[in-house]
């Protein structure tokens, strides 16, 4: 018998290559928002600078910093209070979109999200914040972004590592969405259709840059994978990132394309559906070494020590990892088997 309980987050998706300017202005006016706090990343200063150009932004954000410092949050929330803002625009990667959640989830305004990434913050009621080596997250129906602008052409102005490393993020959130403390049939199926965009779309881009279809493709994908994590929750390969990512301030996207192949040959031995999954998308590939493979194939580090993760930090890394992993992870574990995971994913381990 099929029985499940599933929630669908609302959102509204604008989706257009070329279209992001017009697509903003369709998003604002839908809100009626008239005092604008724009929040854009240095990748995006060419599309922040139109979007300041034609509308009315009241405060300007560039100081964009990874996992969400409580002093920026602070800044921010300072800033959207002084100049009265009705509404925030983010544009750039999860980074810009997560202080743009920040501030939504202390005053409750609107979020208009403009990603320049495949690293699906967008769709998703989670947020996280960072104070002092520990980063802490949370799910919050007030940070879900109201409007969603994709236009794959402002993915362009990423560099070419960064782009693939920020979809390998994405295929993180639909693995990990398959064994996930809400999993159901919903969020799996979006997610298997999210990567059989996604790994494609990633490869073709590697191989062309300037492949509008494999940008197009892999946004998609994303998108589609986000929203599987959004209703499935954080499994354990997020919450080794989050707090890995948090204490030693680690790549964002590097780091979760590096860890999951770890995660993933940890669970798959007991998680035969999603390894299915994962491996038919993969070609035929065993799931973990195929997510491995990929990551090699796109050019990406193979160790959380390139990183620049200390091995002192393996102990600690593993110990917080432990606290905060859910317990209906489908393999039961213990400290030594994650610390053995993170210990593998520090050293870059083989994978078979």
């Amino acid at each position: 018998m099929i029985s499940f309980d599933h929630t669908s987050l609302g959102q509204r998706v604008l989706f257009g290559s070329g279209r992001a300017i017009e697509n903003i202005r369709t998003a604002i006016d839908a809100l009626g928002a008239k005092r604008l706090l724009l929040i854009a990343d240095g990748f995006a200063s060419e599309t922040a600078d139109a979007v300041s150009e034609q509308l009315d932004i009241a405060a300007r954000i560039s100081d964009i910093v990874q996992h969400v410092p409580t002093e920026n949050a602070t800044a921010a929330l300072a800033l959207a209070t002084e100049h009265a803002v009705d509404a925030v625009i983010s544009i750039g990667g999860g980074s810009a979109t997560g202080l743009a959640k920040v501030v939504a989830r202390d005053t409750g305004l609107p979020v208009i999200a403009v990603p320049t990434t495949f690293a699906g913050s967008e769709a998703t009621d989670v947020w996280g914040q960072t104070d002092g080596n520990r980063k802490t997250t949370g799910s919050n129906p007030s940070v879900l972004p109201k409007m969603v602008v994709y236009d794959a052409t402002l993915s362009s102005s990423l560099p070419a590592r960064l782009a693939v490393a920020s979809g390998l993020n994405a295929v993180a959130h639909a693995v990990d969405g398959f064994w996930a403390p809400r999993a159901d049939p919903i969020n799996t199926a979006l997610g298997t259709e999210g990567l059989r965009a996604l790994i494609p779309g990633l490869r073709a881009l590697a191989a062309d840059p300037d492949d509008l279809d494999a940008r197009e493709r892999t946004l998609y994908g994303a998108y589609l994978a986000a929203v599987a994590f959004a209703s499935a929750g954080s499994g354990m390969h997020h919450k080794i990132c989050h707090v890995l990512g948090g204490a030693y301030g680690l790549s964002h996207s590097e780091m979760h394309a590096i860890v999951l192949a770890h995660v993933t040959a940890f669970n798959a031995p007991v998680a035969r559906d999603a390894a299915d999954r994962v491996s038919q998308a993969l070609g035929g590939r065993p799931a973990a070494a195929g997510i491995d493979e990929l990551r090699s194939d796109l050019g990406i580090v193979g160790s959380l020590a390139e990183l620049g993760m200390p091995e002192a930090g393996i102990d600690e890394g593993a110990e917080l990892a432990f606290a905060v992993i859910p317990a209906s992870n489908p393999r039961p574990f213990t400290l030594d088997q994650i610390r053995a995971v993170v210990r593998d994913a520090w050293a870059g381990a083989t994978i078979s």
